[in-house]
């Protein structure tokens, strides 16, 4: 009898701290599922699974790079914003330079300089993926070519459907220079592939883009400033410098010229690169 009684009240002493105990051990379930919902974003998805990685915070990133275009060799510096847009800034840079090219009478000797500087901002319609728009401005822009050019003693050249006879004894020599800048600074607008800060993991991108710089309709310039023309004898010379007739159809000849310049007024942009990325925080 007494041990009936000893098992009756430990029964009843031990059966409320079991019952405690599995409510606690219930409810401790129950906290570790609602953690993991609160770190996954959503679904009943057990606490081990990997929660993917938060985005990167703006201006977290850095990348460098450089490439080739119609308006030269650029290095090239972008950071981020959002998983939607990006921000670079571009440096371009080419100088060319002939020793002698021979048209239309004139021996020229030209030189090609290329030199501006801007910025753009890419935007990425679909984030997953590495297509994007690109508009921006070239704030800094001296894009152009200056020439010198002589016409040999004896040779003929057309200005205007006029012919000419450079002097045997004083030829014809003058200078000139295209100014691909007049609109400054100039808006640009590109399209390309290629993310310059891959989401993907990984540092190296080779971007792509093609596009246009408006950077409105070139200007020409030429002058004669020495020498003389002559009749198909080589006689009854007159100085190129002060013979208004002959001056006259120089500047119709520059106007014809620039006319025919005027699709440059859109310069294109197609060209490519190789760009290193990292994270600066």
């Amino acid at each position: 009898m007494k041990t009936k009684a000893f098992v009756l009240s430990l029964a009843l002493f031990t059966a409320p701290a079991l019952a405690l105990a599995q409510v606690s051990s219930y409810y401790a379930s129950r906290m570790a599922l609602v953690a993991s919902l609160d770190e996954g974003g959503g679904a009943l998805t057990p606490a081990f699974v990997a929660v993917p990685p938060s985005p990167d915070r703006p201006f977290s990133r850095l990348a460098l790079g450089g490439g080739f275009s119609p308006l030269g060799i650029h290095l090239l510096a972008a950071t981020n914003v959002n998983r939607y847009l990006g921000l670079r800034v571009n440096g371009n840079s080419f100088q060319f330079s002939i020793s002698s090219i021979s048209t239309n009478g004139f021996n020229v000797v030209p030189k090609l300089h290329m030199a501006s500087a801007g910025a753009t901002v890419d935007f990425y319609p679909f984030p997953n993926h590495d297509f994007r728009l690109s508009p921006g401005a070239l704030f800094y822009n001296t894009n152009g070519a200056d020439a010198t050019f002589l016409v040999p003693g004896g040779a003929n050249f057309t200005m205007n459907n006029v012919n000419y006879y450079s002097s045997s004894t004083n030829p014809v020599q003058g200078t000139g220079g295209l100014n691909l800048h007049t609109r400054n600074p100039a808006f640009t607008i590109t399209t390309g592939w290629g993310n310059l800060l891959p989401r993907k993991g990984g540092h190296w991108s080779f971007p792509f883009e093609a596009g246009v710089a408006f950077t409105g309709s070139p200007s020409l310039n030429m002058a004669l400033n020495s020498g003389q023309v002559c009749d198909a004898q080589g006689l009854n010379c007159v100085d190129v410098a002060t013979n208004q007739a002959l001056q006259a159809n120089l500047q119709a000849q520059i106007a014809r010229y620039t006319s025919n310049l005027d699709p440059l007024k859109t310069f294109p942009i197609l060209g490519g690169g190789i760009v290193y990325s990292f994270h600066l925080r």
